[in-house]
């Protein structure tokens, strides 16, 4: 049974920053990409980044460079995201999504191309 567990949510202050994990478990996930999203109250799931299991090869969405970085660390089946310079706009429920892809595909910004998700963890920055 596949499971993602998400972890390192809570509150923040404004610039502040903190670093979420997602613990994999269930399956070998050399062939997939982890991706992280964000889904704020009302809104729809956001991509904020995603990186290639084996390759640790990244991609992340325009609005998220620079702040936030993703990573894997192979021997603990876990994928990190590190967020700095945190905002009140960043608050959000962040889930954790496998999508499994070829060898050198492009990796996907689309929920629906992911799936398995964790039960997300809530980040909530105060201004």
């Amino acid at each position: 049974q596949v499971q993602l567990v998400e972890s390192g949510g809570g509150l923040v202050q404004a610039g502040g920053s903190l670093r979420l994990s997602c613990a994999a478990s269930g399956r070998t996930f050399s062939r997939y990409a982890m991706g992280w999203f964000r889904q704020a109250p009302g809104k729809e799931r956001e991509f904020v980044a995603a990186v290639t299991w084996n390759t640790g090869r990244t991609y992340y969405a325009d609005s998220m460079k620079g702040r936030f970085t993703i990573s894997r660390e192979v021997a603990k089946n876990t994928v990190y995201l590190q967020m700095n310079s945190l905002k009140p706009e960043d608050t959000a429920v962040y889930y954790c999504g496998a999508d499994p892809i070829e060898y050198g595909s492009r990796m996907s910004s689309s929920p629906s191309d992911y799936d398995y998700w964790g039960q997300g963890t809530q980040v909530t920055v105060s201004s």
